[in-house]
């Protein structure tokens, strides 16, 4: 039965894989936010057409750019509001408040002296305006930041502690923004390794997944070369996202239901681009609810 199920969703054009669960009561639900720089406007949309449907989650993990939303949401109320306030943010980003571009600190990324090219203060102001917790154990829905310990070559999941700091831990990419430390630990952004942290979703009891993905795991090519070496490095870096996801939805399928949401970069929006915001959370709000509404009949046919 779940391999028709998963035959079925597909039949219907959306990127969604789906085994049914036989549990009979609501199962822990979890949101699962990737990483993708200015692609995670994706997820705005995705959010808001998961409040439509009354879909809520029991926790939230999140890293890197989907750090920043699943920390946003928190503590807020679970409903199409919330997803439009954060749609206001993402529409009012523009590329310079997230990295912000200092000659002194460009150059002394560039000779050594640095261990990183831009400065976090873009983040952290941005950061300071939206939360609304101090410490990741004060949000309303459980919140886990999964960051990258460059020392022990570790993932690490932040449940407890700052939430500031661990936030921009989870979104510090290697050589690009400073590393954060935290006790014996030197944390970077947690898409290293794991940009769609599915794993963690599992290891803390979630029974349904909802994958909020910024990367079509067949997507491999763009249509023109990077426009600059952090567009370059970034676009490398999806592609390398885009296979890990295929790995984990192959693991985990029979581990949790899993349900991931269409994310279909159609105009190749640069992950350093973020002046394309509202489009890709128009597109993403559209593909999104025809992969719930997709859903939703596999549903009705399998009761």
């Amino acid at each position: 039965m779940a391999s028709s199920m998963v035959e079925l969703v597909n039949s219907c054009g959306a990127n969604i894989m789906r085994t049914i669960s036989p549990t009979a009561r609501a199962p822990r639900t979890a949101f699962v936010l990737s990483g993708g720089a200015s692609l995670g406007a994706m997820q705005v949309g995705m959010l808001r057409a998961l409040y439509e449907r009354g879909i809520t989650p029991d926790l939230l993990v999140g890293t890197s750019a989907g750090a920043l939303n699943a920390a946003f949401v928190a503590s807020r109320p679970q409903t199409v509001a919330t997803a439009e306030e954060l749609a206001g943010v993402w529409r009012a980003v523009h590329r310079d408040d997230v990295f912000p571009i200092d000659a002194r600190t460009l150059i002394g990324g560039l000779t050594n002296h640095r261990d990183h090219l831009v400065s976090d203060r873009g983040l952290r102001r941005l950061a300071r305006r939206h939360m609304q917790v101090v410490r990741l154990e004060d949000a309303a829905i459980p919140l886990h930041l999964v960051a990258f310990d460059v020392l022990s070559g570790e993932e690490v999941r932040l449940s407890e502690g700052a939430a500031l700091e661990a936030l921009l831990a989870a979104t510090a990419i290697p050589g690009v923004l400073p590393p954060v430390p935290r006790g014996d630990r030197l944390l970077v952004d947690g898409g290293v390794v794991d940009n769609t942290p599915i794993s963690h979703a599992v290891e803390l009891g979630a029974e349904r997944i909802y994958v909020l993905a910024t990367a079509d795991p067949l997507e491999r090519g763009i249509p023109a070369p990077p426009r600059g070496a952090l567009d370059a490095a970034l676009h490398a870096f999806t592609v390398l996202v885009g296979a890990r996801l295929e790995v984990d939805l192959a693991r985990y399928s029979t581990e949790a239901e899993l349900i991931v949401l269409p994310a279909v970069n159609r105009h190749h929006v640069q992950p350093t681009d973020f002046d394309h915001a509202s489009r890709l959370i128009g597109e993403a709000l559209a593909d999104a609810r025809m992969a719930l509404d997709a859903a939703e009949r596999v549903e009705a046919v399998a009761a």
